[in-house]
């Protein structure tokens, strides 16, 4: 059990991917962390993105250097794709979609994003959010938000944060080596930013519930 979880662990790593797959990788993690809600809580998304974007620069280390253009359109890509199959899958699989045990919880906080700010702004701020990334959008199929609306949304907060992930990684590695240090605290930071709102949410709502 012990070797079977460090042979995915292994398997997931970024840097792995990214040798091993090149930009492709970028592409087939990011679609099936955004549509595929089995196994999308898994993969790395901003964990690969910002390593991709380091590996697009000059001074990049340890690793083949890849194509910025290609990797940003992998990256765009597979965040466009990845949503819109999400939503297709949570429109006609409707309530079959939901999985059992945690994974029901996370759908129902991902249906909570909606009715707390909104369709829009829920799909806005759900792609930032690791986890209910992968889960906003079957909710918003499965709670039959317009698909031209979605489309708009979706495309909007999947160029943002594909795109200013990938810079922001080659930004570091085209500072020099001192940049590259500061790799794994910038990943670390762009989690913690993602999990923030979910955060603040779950304190509001408990200091409610005292009062």
């Amino acid at each position: 059990m012990a070797s079977a979880l460090m042979t995915a662990a292994a398997a997931l790593d970024p840097q792995a991917m990214l040798t091993r797959f090149g930009a492709w990788a970028v592409l087939v993690v990011v679609f099936a962390e955004t549509a595929l809600p089995v196994v999308g809580v898994f993969l790395p998304g901003d964990t690969l993105l910002l390593p991709a974007g380091l590996a697009c620069s000059l001074t990049a280390l340890g690793a083949a250097r890849l194509s910025l253009p290609l990797v940003l359109t992998c990256a765009g890509a597979g965040a466009l794709a990845g949503a819109q199959t999400g939503f297709w899958l949570g429109r006609r699989g409707g309530r079959a979609v939901r999985l059992r045990g945690r994974g029901e919880v996370r759908t129902g906080r991902a249906e909570a994003l909606f009715v707390r700010y909104g369709p829009r702004r829920a799909v806005l701020l759900g792609r930032f959010v690791p986890v209910v990334r992968t889960l906003v959008h079957p909710a918003a199929g499965l709670l039959g938000m317009p698909a031209a609306s979605f489309t708009l949304w979706q495309s909007l907060a999947g160029i943002v944060w594909s795109q200013s992930l990938v810079l922001a990684g080659y930004a570091l590695g085209e500072s020099g080596r001192r940049g590259t240090a500061y790799l794994t605290p910038a990943i670390g930071a762009v989690v913690a930013a993602g999990l923030l709102p979910p955060v603040i949410a779950w304190l509001r709502t408990r200091r409610a519930r005292r009062r």
